[in-house]
């Protein structure tokens, strides 16, 4: 599978709203959270993302809309699509969500640079019975071109979702809201601390 390098080399290739869709809610523009590999690039990121950000904080979706929509996915460090970077360097937090490919086992990968925030989400997520570890090397979200960190701060979190974790919180409206208010409890604790 060839993935795209960029936006600008996706943008001659792909039809918006027929092969992809952008979809941006703007709130408090301090926190944004994302899924830059929502619908069928890595499936329920979009919907795990909403969920978090609810009515509260901006949201931002790249969704692939293909039936093999994998190639749509430009990695972290080099998403690039314009208006994704326009609400990024907004918002002091920005939480990007991905989709893991393990199937087997139940867990969430908790990267990027806000040291903080992190351990925040950590301990929040495993309160509410979520298993969480540290990022493999590939998944660790501390590329400073990452676009979890280019937000005002220059550091942000990435959440790398396992499959078996997003089949559950696909079909359980009650563990998809225990997830996202354990994230949002993470991210008012950090707030708070911050002012």
């Amino acid at each position: 599978m060839v993935s795209y390098m960029s936006f600008k080399e996706l943008v001659h290739r792909e039809v918006e709203d027929q092969d992809y869709r952008i979809r941006i809610e703007l709130r408090d523009p301090r926190v944004l959270i994302m899924a830059p590999h929502g619908g069928k690039i890595e499936p329920t990121t979009a919907e795990i993302a909403a969920a978090i950000a609810e009515d509260d904080y901006s949201f931002y979706c790249f969704e692939g809309l293909k039936t093999d929509s994998r190639p749509l996915h430009i990695e972290s460090h080099l998403f690039d699509e314009p208006r994704a970077l326009q609400v990024v360097q907004k918002a002091d937090v920005v939480i990007t969500i991905h989709g893991q490919i393990d199937q087997k086992e139940e867990f969430v990968m908790v990267g990027g640079l806000n040291d903080s925030l992190r351990s925040e989400i950590t301990r929040e997520l495993e309160g509410a019975g979520f298993q969480t570890r540290v990022p493999t090397e590939r998944l660790m979200g501390t590329d400073s071109q990452n676009i979890c960190n280019r937000g005002k701060l220059r550091r942000g979190v990435q959440l790398e979702v396992s499959r078996k974790v997003r089949d559950l919180l696909r079909t359980d409206e009650n563990e998809l809201q225990k997830f996202a208010s354990a994230i949002r409890k993470a991210i008012r604790i950090y707030l708070d601390r911050k002012d």
